[in-house]
């Protein structure tokens, strides 16, 4: 039994679980376009900027920009904090610089209901775009059609690497893989059944952290990965098929989560005497959402950066590439505000820095 589990290599399984936790999962792939953009809605935060084409003398950057931030999906918390004014996000920083910034998305994290919104903004006559992908696959032609008319693409959180300009990376893919594996390896004694919630699978992100999370097991020779499972970012699936990953392994004794919404749907299900303290959870989350699970000890420890900062920098980055301020070749550096200089990588790529680690000792000093 134990050899199959690992030959099997967290391939995803079918799980025992409610009909309702299958629909779930499918119909968040073909969920129609029409219908998502009657659920899609926008925020704006414009300025007293001048007209398109007016360039600002301090920086030598253009103001009046049409820049849309079009996170995976609205609501979600995390992309909230990534993009509003209030946090300091994407939409501050485009304020900052004199453009005029909206925030748009359907409300799944789906490419039916992201597709749409994409579309719109480019007909509304976009100069930018800043996009994290729910698909890069799914998103292309529309990204590329948007490139074609001269429309500036940045990608944040989740990559579309061949219709983009520049990505925005929160962290070192590589870094975070095996750090959550080595977090939750401290955690169960580097021995026992353990299982990943995921967002969708077709998320850039998620499966470039996997691949490495996979690599990362190899460490530790007693510990067994058993499953990965899909939450699709929406908080009732992700609960439905974390229940399942309990029923189905009785013995599982960690879970990784490297999504927002799935590390809290975990947190909230692993909350009972049965589980809280007997099955580590980790992953990625915004402090504000876990501090009562730390507190109460269902959660040690868990990793972000600050989703403010990231959304903050694709801002920057978008305006200085729509104003030729800079291109997308490695070695090109640009100024992001309060966040100093940052230089472009290898495959048109600006990195944010390290993820963070938090823990009882340091949560109440974050809020976000």
């Amino acid at each position: 039994m134990r050899g199959s589990v690992k030959r099997a290599l967290w391939a995803p399984v079918v799980l025992l679980v409610a009909s309702t936790t299958l629909a779930a999962c499918s119909s968040s792939s073909s969920t129609s376009a029409s219908s998502s953009t009657s659920a899609s809605s926008s925020t704006s935060a414009s300025s007293s900027a001048s007209s398109t084409g007016t360039s600002s003398a301090a920086a030598g950057l253009k103001t009046g920009l049409k820049v849309f931030v079009i996170p995976k999906n609205l609501g979600n918390p995390y992309f909230t904090t990534a993009d509003s004014v209030q946090s300091g996000g994407a939409l501050a920083a485009l304020s900052e610089l004199g453009e005029s910034g909206t925030e748009t998305s359907g409300t799944a994290a789906t490419p039916a209901s992201q597709i749409p919104a994409i579309q719109a903004a480019i007909t509304k006559g976009a100069n930018a775009l800043i996009v994290s992908a729910t698909d890069p696959s799914a998103l292309c032609p529309t990204l590329q059609s948007a490139m074609a008319k001269g429309i500036t693409v940045v990608t944040y959180d989740s990559d579309a690497p061949t219709c983009r300009d520049m990505f925005i990376n929160q962290a070192s893919t590589a870094e975070i893989g095996t750090s959550e594996v080595d977090v939750l390896a401290k955690q169960i004694n580097s021995s026992g059944d353990i299982a990943i919630v995921s967002a969708a699978a077709s998320a850039t992100n998620q499966n470039a952290w996997l691949a490495y999370m996979k690599q990362g097991v190899k460490k530790y020779p007693n510990m067994h990965p058993a499953s990965i499972v899909y939450g699709n970012d929406d908080p009732t699936t992700a609960t439905q098929v974390t229940q399942g990953l309990l029923q189905h392994y009785p013995n599982l004794k960690g879970i990784i989560s490297p999504t927002t919404v799935g590390i809290l749907a975990a947190a909230q299900v692993l909350d009972t005497s049965k589980y809280r303290g007997k099955i580590a959870l980790t992953g990625l989350g915004t402090p504000d959402s876990l501090k009562k699970f730390v507190a109460d000890g269902t959660v040690q420890s868990f990793e972000l950066w600050n989703p403010a900062n990231l959304g903050y920098l694709a801002a920057y980055a978008a305006v200085n590439l729509a104003s030729k301020k800079i291109t997308n070749s490695a070695g090109q550096s640009f100024t992001a505000g309060k966040l100093g200089s940052f230089t472009v990588g290898a495959d048109s790529t600006v990195l944010l820095g390290p993820p963070f680690v938090f823990t009882k000792a340091n949560i109440n000093q974050f809020n976000f």
